[in-house]
């Protein structure tokens, strides 16, 4: 009869090398570092900015972030499996463009007297046609996504400026009206969503199979290729799920602005910042949704206190563009020292 032995880290003589510990300590330290920094950032705020830990203004945060969060959950699923090198990895530059094309689709649709049924499948539908596009961009033609997903992006900003001339295409109906109510403690539906997106997003891609091949091909694609993974399937498919979370966030920008939008463009830097620092929350410093979401309330509290406190909103943009530069460059430092 065999029986299996358990060996401690006290059994072996032979200690950690001095660089794997410098490493283990610097994740650490930048994974309490980033949640001391987060709740330092509350603490400030609600000490400096009225009403900012008020129930209507925590509603209000969540639901504000929810546009900006679904997006970078989105692209959380092409980080993971894409690997985390935004230049050679995963990478989607046109999610912003892809939700304003699919929320002016939405919007022209519902003005020609279309339902909410045939607007939704339009718009969900045009987001995961950009998917595909992006995806056969990049793993059938071969491109390096930065550039695939940068040109894809500049057309379909420019198939939504002919769509829309450039104006503002209003939208009314029952669905839409739902979506941007609030219930009875003042909290909006919307913020409802991004919780149960990102519930939903967190149990596919970090609780089953699927998700387990997503980082396999990520993190180890040779590894992945040795063990029989469809590689070149999989990571077409995140593109695609990206692109249908761009057209799921279009519908939700309607409801939110009441009509399409000619800036999307502006929240391509919430969004890689979301999506970014969002691995600082994970337990190994890799891209996971509920990391997505912590980032996404950063980001979201970070920008409604100096709303509250009337500081300029360019600071706000200065601070995210640092984020990427701190959490791009320690992540990347980190990963080398690994390697």
């Amino acid at each position: 009869m065999s029986a299996e032995v358990e060996f401690a880290p006290s059994d072996f003589s032979v200690s950690e090398p001095p660089h794997r510990r410098a490493g283990n300590f610097a994740a650490t330290a930048l994974r309490f570092g980033s949640l001391i920094a987060f709740a330092a950032i509350l603490i400030v705020f609600s000490l400096t900015a009225p009403y900012f830990f008020s129930i209507g203004n925590i509603g209000n945060v969540l639901g504000q972030s929810t546009i900006s969060g679904v997006l970078a959950i989105g692209l959380t699923v092409v980080l993971i499996a894409g690997g985390s090198n935004v230049v050679t990895g995963g990478i989607d530059l046109s999610l912003a463009a892809n939700m304003g094309l699919s929320g002016a689709v939405y919007a022209s649709l519902t003005q020609l007297g279309y339902g909410d049924t045939a607007a939704i499948a339009a718009a969900i539908s045009t987001g995961a046609l950009i998917g595909t596009v992006n995806a056969i961009a990049v793993v059938y033609a071969g491109i390096v996504p930065l550039l695939a997903t940068l040109a894809v992006m500049n057309v379909v900003a420019g198939l939504e400026l002919v769509l829309t001339g450039n104006t503002v295409l209003p939208a009314s109906t029952p669905f839409l009206s739902a979506l941007s109510a609030s219930d009875v403690f003042g909290i909006p539906v919307l913020a409802y969503v991004l919780l149960g997106f990102t519930a939903i997003t967190a149990a596919i891609v970090q609780y089953t199979p699927l998700g387990l091949r997503l980082y396999a091909v990520g993190e180890f694609p040779d590894a992945a290729r040795a063990a029989g993974l469809p590689l070149r399937r999989l990571l077409a498919g995140a593109f695609v799920a990206s692109g249908l979370t761009g057209g799921i966030a279009g519908i939700l920008s309607v409801s939110y602005l009441s009509g399409s939008t000619t800036g999307s463009g502006e929240m391509l830097l919430p969004i890689v910042v979301t999506a970014l620092l969002g691995s600082v929350f994970s337990r190994r410093l890799v891209p996971t949704a509920t990391g997505t979401l912590l980032s996404a309330l950063l980001v979201g509290f970070l920008t409604n206190g100096f709303q509250l406190l009337n500081i300029s909103s360019t600071l706000v943009s200065g601070i995210q563009g640092v984020l990427i530069l701190i959490v791009v460059s320690a992540t990347t430092l980190l990963r080398r020292q690994e390697a």
